[in-house]
């Protein structure tokens, strides 16, 4: 058997050759929490419609949990701002288990601040713009300058931050294309969409007809986590809340109040609402219980993959050097 640093290792060269997902840390203390994501490739694209991006980036695994809003909450202190009616709903954990269920009452301004202390907290660039002092009633989105913006078009995104809210076409690839093909919906190839429970570790969170779900299931969201894994390495992107888009529902339209899209479902859409056909919307201030969000990346420096495969092969090697010349294989 080999020991927990060449498991590490392991971890490290898998995500090195885009195989596996990787965990990152924020927060310290009893503040930190962790995100996983999933590699998705910008070798394929589909030829039209929602899902066409050129680069390599890194989609969250899961949405994000009441447990870790609440660590934000802590570390980041009061998620306030303009327009006020963004930051005034009470936060109340919904679903099975609610630590760990996905955070709701989320309105996209809020989900923003949260994508913000991911990246400064890391020492990256903020993905979005805000003016005026945190924490009070003056601070308020604002798009970026097009010097600024990400590919000189996205208005919302500054072009170096590190972590954000996935466009819709980073949403969409991630769900739904398999490289091939693009699919109605984000089950992995030769799997039917299911109604899961919530205990069973299978199955998507949506409702049949007028079905709450099968016998024991909860209304309302699950943990996050615990259905079926999707076709990217994904958990959720079907059913349990509905995931706000970074991109504006009208293309285009970078008005600070402009619809901005979303994706998925919730526990009380039926299956037309997970498919790839469907997008939903909403206004950013709204803070709606059915709604949440999940967070993507990019991937790191191709120096900083380097050198991360250097290290896990160093804590292989030197693991292997450790064991007992009777252990190892002749």
């Amino acid at each position: 058997m080999f020991g927990k640093a060449s498991a590490v290792a392991l971890l490290l060269l898998a995500f090195a050759s885009g195989a596996a997902a990787v965990a990152d840390t924020f927060g310290t203390g009893p503040n930190q929490f962790t995100l996983d994501f999933v590699p998705i490739s910008g070798a394929t694209n589909p030829t039209s419609g929602y899902g066409i991006v050129n680069r390599d980036y890194r989609m969250g695994v899961g949405e994000i949990t009441n447990d870790q809003w609440n660590k934000f909450q802590s570390a980041y202190g009061a998620v306030n701002g303009s327009p006020s009616s963004a930051y005034d709903a009470s936060f109340n954990p919904w679903g099975i288990g609610t630590v760990g269920a996905p955070a709701n009452n989320v309105s996209w301004y809020e989900a923003a601040q949260f994508v913000n202390w991911l990246n400064v907290s890391t020492n990256h660039q903020a993905a979005y713009k805000f003016t005026g002092t945190q924490g009070t009633g003056n601070y308020a989105f604002a798009p970026w300058t097009a010097a600024e913006a990400a590919g000189g078009t996205n208005l919302y995104r500054h072009k170096d931050a590190y972590y954000f809210l996935p466009t819709e076409d980073e949403w969409s690839k991630a769900a739904y294309w398999n490289g091939v093909s693009r699919q109605t919906f984000a089950t992995k190839l030769g799997e039917n969409l299911t109604q899961g429970s919530g205990v069973g570790g299978s199955g998507w969170n949506y409702m049949i007809g007028t079905d709450a779900g099968p016998s024991g299931a909860a209304v309302g969201p699950w943990n996050v986590g615990s259905g079926s894994q999707e076709l990217n390495g994904t958990r959720d992107m079907m059913g349990n809340v509905w995931e706000w888009m970074e991109s504006p529902y009208s293309s285009g339209d970078y008005g600070v109040t402009a619809l901005r899209g979303a994706r998925g479902g919730a526990s009380g859409s039926d299956s037309s609402s997970l498919a790839y056909s469907n997008r939903g919307y909403n206004f950013p201030e709204n803070e709606d219980r059915t709604i949440g969000f999940r967070v993507a990346s990019n991937v790191p420096e191709p120096g900083c993959i380097a050198l991360l495969a250097g290290l896990a092969l160093t804590a292989l090697l030197c693991c292997w050097r450790k064991r007992p010349y009777s252990s190892r294989s002749a």
